[in-house]
């Protein structure tokens, strides 16, 4: 016993123990209230007993009886208690109806609400409390090189599906405890914590990870941070901004890379749009070697068929996206004004291509294109349509999101009177940026029975809906989940791996031994494995788009690109990379 504990009253030290014996089984912030609670029942449980032992005094006189107070609490106790033993008895009416009472009030308290206040108030935080201690809160000492996150929604989950597909360490944690047991039964590796803690960070060993990415809102992320900045100075943070006013802050806070979604979402919209300066999009590199796309209706190359346009030019032409969906380019493949290609070569290259296949008129687009939805992705999409010199027009239904009223029309995207204000009769492209799934669906189904020739490129925010809004009428649908996901993925700084778009990655790995001395016709690599070479690499240069009789040397290595399925084929038949 402490020295203060022999200045307090017995009751305030039994009050003390009964507090410690509590946290140690229930987290301290609720053993003040339970304990509260618990006062008040044993408050009004007193109060009765000592209500009922006084009326049973009055009572037995009143029939000209007397007990003593231990035969008065004797009674009041084995009546509510429903023991009853009979011993003592009232014989007047009064008397009887009295017992009555104090038998209903006995089941009442004793045998209703007690075990229910017991078991509100102590078994299920108890339970819970034990649960909440058996949820993961570190990962072993182990663990090293490993990616931390601290979100699981629509953007992590598609990383997480990639981080194990090429066998990444990660953990991901969450402050959420229901989540956190839902994700764990569930087979994620997930740890729970505060974000704002340090303890939760070295707990998931910062100091040995590769790498920190944080997806959650701006004020979050700039909490998590600054938190794992007080920890550690070197490890590389990547943060997601939704607002453009986060990302000083963000970078101030101390991380390495902030990505911003808006930006990336509104360019990967605006360059689907056919018209206007550009021509060729750069959309990854990897080494020398850069992958470009381009709106097939903008080229020359419309109408041929895909292995005389691959010999006409001088970039590898690897496939083409088709509703959605990367395809590579086969005999019977026609190049189709609705696809766009993708590209590989040096930039020489690529400039050679823009000179000699870009159309005389593709630098005037055949109307405006219309803008359903004035939120930050439609805002940012206008700009970066406006930097190309493509006029657009925006429908946006809520007047405090107008920002250019010059260019903005207040209504719905569902009207077909807004959309004739816009020019829907004569635009070339419906771009729906809204962050609503369900409602992108609707109006990409509205907008193709408005005009059944129309571009229509549209934003999906959960990977789930990209085939639904496929069959809506969608051409092109940019996946917000795989776009970000891809975007986390390529600045964990892999240099033998570039994700370019949801099925489509570029990688590179040495020359398999039964490859070495082979050309590239003799490898026979594209017919087994869908993979197409488009760069080979020694230690004197980096040859792009080598020619059918190039030789694969023996210490060199090759870059690759296909879909995920077909780089899977590539490194079960050659062997995975090392």
């Amino acid at each position: 016993m402490t020295e203060s504990d022999k200045t307090r009253s017995p009751w305030q030290q039994l009050k003390s123990q009964l507090r410690q014996k509590l946290t140690d089984s229930i987290p301290a912030w609720m053993v003040e209230s339970r304990l509260r609670a618990l006062l008040r029942y044993l408050l009004i449980f007193s109060s009765l007993i000592t209500l009922f032992s006084f009326v049973f005094h009055v009572l037995m006189a009143f029939e000209g009886r007397s007990y003593s107070i231990i035969d008065s609490l004797y009674w009041t106790l084995t009546t509510m208690s429903t023991l009853g033993y009979g011993d003592i008895t009232f014989t007047s009416d009064y008397g009887r109806l009295f017992s009555i009472v104090v038998l209903l009030s006995g089941i009442i308290v004793l045998l209703v609400l007690l075990p229910v206040t017991f078991i509100e108030l102590f078994y299920e935080p108890w339970m819970e409390a034990r649960a909440a201690s058996r949820l993961p809160r570190k990962i072993s000492r182990r663990t090293k090189d490993h990616i931390i996150l601290t979100n699981y929604g629509a953007i992590t989950m598609v990383l997480v599906e990639k981080l194990k597909q090429y066998k990444y360490p990660y953990v991901v944690i969450l402050p959420e405890a229901e989540e956190v047991k839902l994700l764990h039964d569930a087979g994620v590796n997930v740890i729970h914590g505060d974000l704002s803690d340090p303890e939760t960070f070295i707990n998931a060993r910062v100091s040995q990870a590769a790498l920190v990415a944080t997806t959650r809102s701006d004020i979050s992320n700039a909490t998590v941070v600054f938190t794992v900045r007080g920890i550690s100075d070197d490890i590389p943070i990547i943060a997601a901004a939704r607002d453009n006013n986060s990302v000083p802050v963000l970078k101030l806070a101390g991380c390495k890379r902030v990505l911003n979604l808006t930006e990336l979402m509104a360019g990967a919209l605006a360059r689907r749009v056919a018209g206007g300066k550009n021509f060729t999009h750069i959309i990854g590199k990897i080494d020398d070697l850069l992958i470009a796309e381009v709106n097939a209706s903008q080229t020359t190359l419309v109408g041929k068929p895909y292995l005389q346009a691959q010999f006409e030019t001088s970039v590898s032409i690897v496939g083409f996206w088709d509703r959605g969906r990367f395809e590579i380019g086969q005999e019977s493949s026609t190049v189709n004004a609705n696809t766009a290609l993708v590209l590989a070569g040096s930039r020489q290259q690529l400039k050679e291509f823009d000179r000699l296949y870009q159309i005389d008129d593709s630098g005037i687009a055949k109307g405006p294109v219309i803008i359903i939805g004035g939120g930050r992705v439609g805002r940012a999409t206008a700009g970066e349509l406006a930097r190309r010199g493509v006029e657009y027009r925006i429908i946006e239904s809520n007047e405090q999101r107008i920002v250019d009223r010059s260019v903005t029309i207040h209504g719905s995207g569902a009207s077909s009177e807004v959309m004739a204000l816009a020019g829907i009769e004569h635009a070339s492209t419906v771009i729906i940026t809204t962050r609503d799934d369900e409602t992108n669906i609707y109006l990409a189904i509205f907008s193709r029975l408005l005009r059944d020739d129309i571009q229509i490129i549209s934003r999906a925010t959960l990977e789930r809906s990209v085939a639904a809004l496929h069959r809506a009428g969608a051409d092109l649908v940019m996946s917000y989940a795989s776009m970000g996901a891809n975007a986390l993925f390529n600045l964990m700084q892999r240099s033998d791996l570039l994700m370019v778009a949801e099925g489509l990655d570029v990688f590179k790995v040495p020359v398999p031994a039964e490859l070495a001395g082979k050309t590239l016709t003799e490898s026979n690599i594209r017919q087994q494995t869908n993979c197409t070479v488009i760069g080979i690499d020694t230690k004197d240069k980096t040859t792009t788009n080598p020619s059918p009789d190039s030789i694969l040397p023996e210490e060199g290595e090759i870059v690759l690109i296909g879909t995920p399925e077909s780089e899977t084929t590539f490194l079960k038949l050659f062997g995975s990379k090392q």
